[in-house]
């Protein structure tokens, strides 16, 4: 039985006020609502996904920690000349234990903001070595690839998103494979405005379905970077 109820809309509304007012003293008076409205749900949320996602990698760490597959509402401002204290998005990634998702391995992601939300897999800024062993990866396996990825054309949920460079790498690909072969770094994306769905137990349910549609894009990038090239 799922654990998952949905958000309720009262969600983006705290995301919004917390940042707004800015202030420790009044995210502490309110505590309760960022644990009700925001915590509760992402950690039943994560309760939900387990399954499927450990059949996806055995390895994925799944514990519905804060700093670990929860976001922290809290910003780092240190290096940043926005010095709001408080974020106004949430998100959980799902990644193996112990690899860094934003750089050196993918991960799932599940995010919600004022805006929206989105789900999806892939890199926050893949390194240059990471993305170099998947193009020899592409470029060794491009008929399994195109295969992998023709979800993407076929269901038309996710999107291919990440800067490319600005001098095309060369690579005589389909275009299709070519799109991939560009990017510095990458990530799927489905992008939403707030919706029924995302206030409702439905949701757990339709990121179960997305996560599964991504899941071979994953297999192979994972295949790729334990590739002895």
């Amino acid at each position: 039985m799922n654990q998952f109820q949905g958000f309720r809309p009262e969600a983006v509304q705290f995301l919004i006020e917390n940042r707004e007012r800015n202030s420790k003293p009044w995210f502490e008076t309110h505590r309760d609502q960022y644990e009700t409205l925001l915590l509760a749900p992402f950690r039943q949320l994560i309760a939900d996904l387990t399954p499927v996602m450990m059949a996806i990698d055995p390895d994925f760490d799944m514990r519905p920690a804060i700093n670990r597959t929860i976001s922290k509402i809290y910003r780092d401002t240190r290096f940043s000349n926005d010095k709001s204290l408080f974020r106004d998005t949430m998100w959980l990634v799902v990644r193996r234990m112990g690899e860094d998702w934003r750089t050196s391995a993918p991960g799932f992601y599940f995010e919600i903001s004022p805006h929206g939300y989105r789900y999806g897999m892939g890199f926050y800024e893949a390194s240059r070595d990471v993305m170099d062993r998947f193009r020899v990866h592409i470029g060794r396996k491009t008929e399994m690839f195109r295969k992998t990825i023709r979800f993407l054309k076929e269901s038309g949920r996710f999107t291919l998103n990440g800067e490319n460079y600005k001098r095309p790498l060369p690579g005589d690909f389909p275009e299709d494979v070519q799109a991939w072969f560009q990017k510095k770094s990458f990530y799927l994306s489905c992008d939403r405005e707030h919706d029924d769905v995302l206030f409702s137990p439905g949701l757990s349910g339709d990121l179960t379905e997305g996560f599964e549609m991504l899941a071979p894009a994953y297999r192979f990038i994972i295949e790729a970077l334990a590739a002895d090239y």
